[in-house]
């Protein structure tokens, strides 16, 4: 446990601010939040990820007497959490099912003697009458709840545990409460709210957008080697996330990877809690690595230089693909998002949601969330907009850092090719009573004689041939957008299509509207390089800097290793990069330095300025 002087009875949040995080000035909504828990106010919040999230209740733990408890599903993380608190001189400790008896009895004691400033709780321990009996025992000065999204029960990461932290409200009516999470639609916010006892509890919405993180979306063509491009070409040596729908396709992913020299490893449920362990902490302590995964990897990383996060397989929900897409980047420099997406991917979703468990309103909630994710991946305008829009915040500009920004897609009236296809499926169904996927349906358009095709005489229908001025690839895309605009519905567990009551007026011309279509947009040499313009860090650093960053990179990963830590909890990149550019020469210098703090400035001020000084290596 580090000394308690750091932080003084009765200090103000902005001189916390700055005497153990380092940072000269609150972000955003922060302060209003922090000065709103210190004077004793339950607080909602909403903050996307690597908006700072965490500042907002470990400050007012810091301020107000007593300990902070925190309630996490993370306990695979919280060992890494206190360990980048207690560097900053924090005291911090946790309680779950990773520690033995005497470890258990051993933070306890340290609680009630008042030696924590944060003690980190897993929700389910908050079930066991002991933990309460133990917290009635201290003194707490404000509950944060973290992720509080769980508690949504038709959300993305449900966790039943969630349900019962209400008892916060009944138990501690005098204790503040604030909780936290990255992605919520208003409708989501009410049900947290309300599970929560929140009621009187005031809302604060952050801004939601992340401008360091380029979104694209690519035409699905061979996804995995469309990711080694993608890694080889733009974040050759970088970190990242690539997320897969299914454990064997995150084996596969990995090993290809890995065949091809890209340092990679898979994460699922059905590795061993070992080495999932294992691998979760490489990822953390080690750079350049890549973790393939699925969704059960990646809430709570505080892994500050991820450099991509890719998905290969189509996320269920904008929620899910906002938090996700927003692991990459926490340290505000330039950072993609990119997913592959393709036809089998919607009807892959729809068949989950056709089996999935829970009633109908249940299916069509899943739907609906399909739905806005299938608009997003379809769309001509700014994906960016979009995104925000969907959670309720207006982007009157188009952001220049987007595919749809930087190559923007050409949309065209696909009336007729929607008609084409529509009466294909029709005359398939009314004349042959047959029902077929979209390669089938293709084949008939496109005028080809298949094995398949003859064996059903399907060339003799009067719609063979008819769309044969359109390839397989743009026919594969009419079939995704109409899917996507509900003019189309894919049925059974083969992915036959089958029309929809509203495709019905675009047969018979009554509906008025021109269907819109959108071109994919070829990558160009000249979109790249608005691109990679676009993904330049306004803060980097001048040339001349490259050199004593790389030297200051080196510095911190030996020490990490020497210390069995991650590299980030010692310094993130953003404060390297800022010393490689001032190269301050005293520690006085050293502490103006952006998340410099006076712990860190104690513990490893003068291996910097040792290492500042070191002569280059030749």
């Amino acid at each position: 446990m580090t000394s308690p002087d750091l932080v003084t009875e009765r200090a103000e949040p902005v001189d916390v601010l700055r005497r153990v995080f380092g940072y000269d000035s609150f972000r955003g909504s922060q302060q209003e939040i922090v000065e709103h828990v210190v004077g004793g106010g339950d607080a909602l919040v909403l903050m996307p990820t690597g908006g700072g999230k965490s500042l907002c209740y470990q400050i007012p733990s810091l301020v107000r007497p007593g300990a902070g408890v925190v309630v996490s599903p993370l306990i695979a993380l919280m060992q890494d959490q206190v360990d980048a608190l207690e560097e900053l001189g924090v005291r911090a400790g946790f309680l779950n099912s990773t520690q033995n008896q005497q470890q258990r009895v051993e933070t306890e004691r340290a609680f009630l003697a008042g030696e924590l400033d944060l003690l980190y709780l897993a929700p389910e321990r908050l079930r066991l009458q002991g933990t309460l009996e133990l917290l009635d025992r201290g003194e707490v000065s404000v509950f944060a709840i973290d992720e509080a999204h769980c508690v949504a029960q038709w959300g993305h990461d449900f966790r039943p545990d969630y349900l019962e932290l209400s008892v916060l409200h009944r138990r501690y009516p005098s204790t503040p409460r604030i909780a936290l999470t990255a992605t919520a639609t208003p409708a989501t916010r009410r049900e947290i709210a309300e599970r929560l006892q929140l009621d009187d509890a005031r809302h604060f919405v952050a801004d939601f957008d992340r401008p360091n993180i380029q979104y694209r979306i690519a035409p699905k063509n061979d996804p995995r080697k469309q990711l080694l491009k993608l890694l080889q070409e733009e974040h050759p040596g970088e970190s990242g996330i690539v997320y897969r729908l299914s454990r064997a396709e995150v084996e596969r992913t990995a090993e290809f990877l890995a065949s091809n020299g890209v340092d990679a490893l898979p994460y699922h449920a059905g590795l061993d809690k070992q080495t999932r362990a294992h691998h979760q902490s490489r990822f953390l302590r080690e750079e350049g690595l890549v973790m393939v995964a699925t969704i059960a990897f990646g809430m709570g990383i505080d892994k500050p230089d991820v450099r991509f996060v890719a998905h290969l397989d189509l996320p269920k929900s904008i929620e899910g693909y906002y938090q996700e897409t927003g692991r990459a980047g926490r340290d505000g420099l330039p950072s993609t998002a990119w997913m592959a997406y393709g036809l089998q991917d919607v009807v892959q979703q729809r068949k989950l949601i056709d089996n999935s468990e829970g009633d109908e309103a249940h299916r069509r909630t899943l739907g609906k969330h399909l739905d806005s994710m299938l608009a997003l991946c379809e769309t001509v305008e700014c994906r960016r907009s979009r995104l925000l829009a969907y959670f309720g915040q207006d982007a009157p500009e188009p952001c220049g850092n987007c595919d749809t920004c930087l190559s923007p897609p050409e949309s065209w009236d696909g009336t007729v090719a929607a008609q084409k296809l529509l009466s294909t499926v029709v005359r398939l169904q009314r004349e042959r009573n047959q029902k077929f996927g979209a390669g089938q349906i293709i084949d008939v358009l496109r005028g080809k004689k298949t094995p398949k095709v003859e064996q059903f005489r399907h060339a003799e229908l009067s719609v063979f041939g008819v769309g044969s001025d359109l390839s397989d690839n743009e026919w594969r895309g009419v079939i995704r957008q109409l899917l996507a605009q509900g003019l189309l519905a894919v049925e059974g567990d083969y992915g036959t299509l089958v029309l929809t009551e509203d495709s019905g007026e675009v047969l018979r011309r009554e509906d008025p509207r021109q269907v819109r279509l959108r071109t994919e947009p070829k990558r160009t040499p000249q979109a790249k390089a608005k691109a990679a313009d676009a993904k330049r860090a306004p803060q980097d650093m001048p040339e001349e800097a490259e050199p004593v960053f790389q030297k200051l990179r080196a510095w911190r990963m030996e020490t990490a290793r020497e210390e069995g830590k991650a590299p980030f909890i010692i310094f993130h990149d953003a404060t390297l990069r800022q010393i490689a550019t001032v190269r301050p020469s005293t520690l006085d210098e050293l502490a103006s330095i952006s998340g410099v703090g006076e712990g860190k400035l104690n513990r490893y001020g003068q291996a910097v300025l040792a290492a500042l000084a070191a002569p280059e290596e030749e």
